[in-house]
């Protein structure tokens, strides 16, 4: 990718990523296109502290002399506050608690001073499977970004050793349109922390999810960024390894990049097709979950920090086991209408 030159004194993020690095973890991301022909995978790595998932893949397309409209921008009604921020700040200081995993299954051991790719799996759906995911979020009422994270979290419960508590998600929250950035393509990621209980419906999630949004919550950590832009790199450090960078320690994050290019206008061989985004894991977050859709063909992807295990049976096992508590909800019937959990404004 180009590379990147801007002030780091003015950017609330980047200090972030480099203080998460510092401390030995990866922090780029990964976008793969799978050739329409061949099937192979082309990936691109990018350096999350200069870029957002959006931001990221619109410079990859772009670079390759493809057209790309503007980019989403965030259209909840919800202004910039720092009242979101200052009500985490409880949360921020109250006590943490780690749920524990089970015991999964080991990868080969990582030398000492080695950072090893997190174990990965992906899938692409054909366009009418693609087609019946959405048309299945919407029998529920719901947004796909909520059908798919409640399926996940569903999956992933077996292999917790409380299956019966409320998970920790991480939800990233594209503010363009609300804010200001140097470049439309750097970060304008804010996020949700939420928790979701086993006896939650797809629906539940999905007001969860939007009462948190209209109390403004996604603003309390872009208002954080700007807050500890200057921290020193020692405190943001200690802040990450003590756990207080954010209100909550996350079991995962799940990320949906979005509909790119429905028209299909995007025809040479090495972008048409299939793509597949890979979100980072980090120590605070060891499961990352993606989705997105190209061409319409909609990709999902799980992968696995190596502190939890570098073997790539576990997000394999993980993804057939997401795919399969799809399955049955893609043959209901087209007629099966259930009650939306918000109005037309929410549900896509």
């Amino acid at each position: 990718m180009s590379p990147i030159s801007h002030a780091r004194g003015k950017d609330p993020i980047r200090p972030w990523y480099e203080a998460i690095e510092a401390l030995g973890d990866y922090t780029s991301f990964r976008l793969g296109h799978v050739h329409a022909v061949t099937g192979e995978v082309r990936w691109h790595d990018v350096p999350h502290k200069y870029y957002d998932g959006i931001g990221g893949f619109a410079d990859i397309l772009r670079e390759g002399g493809n057209e790309v409209p503007p980019l989403p921008e965030n259209k909840h009604p919800s202004a910039p506050s720092w009242w979101p921020f200052f009500r985490s700040i409880p949360a921020l200081l109250g006590p943490r608690r780690r749920l524990q995993w089970k015991d999964l299954e080991r990868g080969p051991e990582v030398p000492p001073g080695k950072l090893p790719l997190p174990a990965l799996a992906w899938h692409v759906f054909d366009e009418s499977q693609s087609s019946a995911v959405r048309s299945a979020a919407r029998r529920f009422g719901v947004t796909i970004n909520s059908y798919l994270l409640k399926r996940l979290d569903d999956t992933l419960r077996g292999d917790l050793r409380q299956p019966d508590r409320p998970i920790p998600w991480m939800i990233p929250v594209n503010l363009r349109g609300k804010i200001s950035r140097e470049r439309e393509t750097e970060n304008h990621s804010s996020y949700l922390a939420i928790k979701i209980a086993p006896s939650e419906s797809v629906q539940d999630l999905h007001r969860e999810i939007y009462r948190r949004l209209d109390r403004g919550e996604h603003w309390a950590a872009w208002k954080g960024y700007s807050a500890t832009r200057l921290l020193p790199q020692a405190l943001k450090r200690l802040a990450l390894k003590t756990d207080r960078a954010m209100t909550q320690w996350n079991l995962g994050l799940f990320t949906n990049l979005g509909n790119w290019d429905p028209e299909k206008t995007i025809t040479h061989d090495e972008y048409r097709g299939a793509w597949v985004l890979l979100a980072t894991v980090l120590r605070c977050q060891l499961v990352g979950a993606a989705c997105m859709t190209f061409q319409g063909r909609l990709s999902l992807s799980l992968q696995v920090h190596p502190d939890l295990t570098t073997s790539p049976e576990v997000p394999k096992r993980w993804l057939k086991a997401w795919m399969e508590r799809i399955a049955p909800d893609l043959e209901a019937s087209p007629t099966e209408v259930r009650r939306p959990a918000t109005g037309d404004r929410r549900a896509e």
